[in-house]
């Protein structure tokens, strides 16, 4: 008797704590799913980078929790390629984006405290917009976006004058490597605005070169400053020019037109005195064909022959001879010292 009404006790207790048993397990199983769940917090503002350096993407898991076996995939809103992939507690280079390959890499020691921000080395311009950051658990993902801002100051600034005309000089400022496009301008002593012809260009690195020119007088302002502002970093590089008298001549225009038609007259003269010599040259010639061509009678004298030639009877014609010919003594052969 008494061994059946433990019996009956225990199922009564085992039927009454059914319910209460799977009320529990329910609400543990919820209360892990609630507990799996996170969220993916990125920063609130633009990073900016600066090109050439390196930066970090912030990302990291709140509530604070190891990352180690999740999935983390950062990607770029217009690409399809992973900017960086890590998964199966490694990173994977596969599905990489070309053009960040040997660029980037996890914080690795804080993937168990829930980091997974993104370095990236080598930053380029076109490295600039938004971020996804994509963590995904067995039971649950999120994701945060973020943007990447990329700026770069450009080379030192070069002043040169490239032309005078009509009293106005032609002053050039010129620099390069900027990001993003620059804003270029000059000032006077006082700091004023003045007015000039600026210009900017990419260059195939994606970087801007920056130029500016200024027409510049005798009566103008002689102090510059040539400036080149970076509106994102908030910063500018600036060289001063000052403009001497010396810049400008001091002679009219009716000096220089002198000195030409001096330049110009000692020319024409030098030219003429050429073509007097080479007149004179060429009646030479002429003269020397001439007596080549119409050659004028000579008969030779035999009183003043030397006593090797043997004259013609005519006089007209002479030979060497073999034998020294016996002259009379003659005051013609003594004057030309025969």
């Amino acid at each position: 008797m008494k061994m059946k009404v433990s019996s009956f006790r225990c199922r009564c207790i085992a039927t009454a704590s059914l319910p209460g048993f799977i009320i529990f397990f329910l609400d543990f199983h919820i209360h892990q799913l609630v507990s799996a769940q996170f969220s993916v917090i990125g920063p609130d503002q633009p990073v900016t980078a600066i090109v050439g350096e390196a930066t970090v993407l912030p990302c990291h898991l709140s509530p604070q929790m190891s990352a180690e076996n999740m999935e983390v995939r950062w990607i770029r809103s217009q690409h399809s390629a992973a900017v960086h992939l890590y998964r199966d507690g490694q990173e994977q280079t596969e599905d990489q984006n070309p053009e960040y390959q040997g660029r980037t890499e996890f914080l690795r020691d804080s993937l168990t405290e829930g980091n997974v921000s993104l370095r990236i080395r080598n930053i380029r311009p076109s490295d600039e917009g938004q971020y996804r950051c994509f963590v995904q658990s067995l039971t649950f993902y999120n994701e945060a976006t973020l943007e990447l801002k990329v700026a770069a100051l450009g080379s030192e600034l070069q002043l040169s004058v490239e032309s005078y005309q009509n009293g106005e000089i032609q002053v050039v400022c010129q620099s390069a490597g900027w990001y993003p496009e620059p804003q270029v301008l000059w000032r006077d002593s006082s700091g004023q605005q003045l007015p000039s012809l600026s210009e900017t260009s990419r260059a195939g690195n994606g970087l801007f070169e920056a130029k500016t020119t200024i027409v510049v007088t005798e009566n103008s302002n002689q102090k510059l400053s040539c400036c080149v502002w970076n509106n994102l970093l908030n910063q500018e590089k600036g060289s001063t020019l000052s403009i001497s008298g010396a810049f400008f001549p001091k002679f009219s225009m009716w000096v220089v037109t002198l000195c030409m038609i001096l330049l110009v007259s000692f020319v024409c003269i030098g030219l003429l005195a050429h073509l007097f010599r080479m007149k004179e040259k060429l009646a030479a010639e002429l003269r020397w064909r001439r007596a080549l061509t119409h050659p004028a009678p000579v008969t030779l004298d035999p009183d003043t022959a030397h006593p090797q030639l043997i004259l013609s009877e005519d006089g007209k014609r002479v030979r060497w001879g073999d034998t020294r010919q016996r002259l009379l003594d003659n005051p013609k052969l003594r004057t030309s010292g025969v």
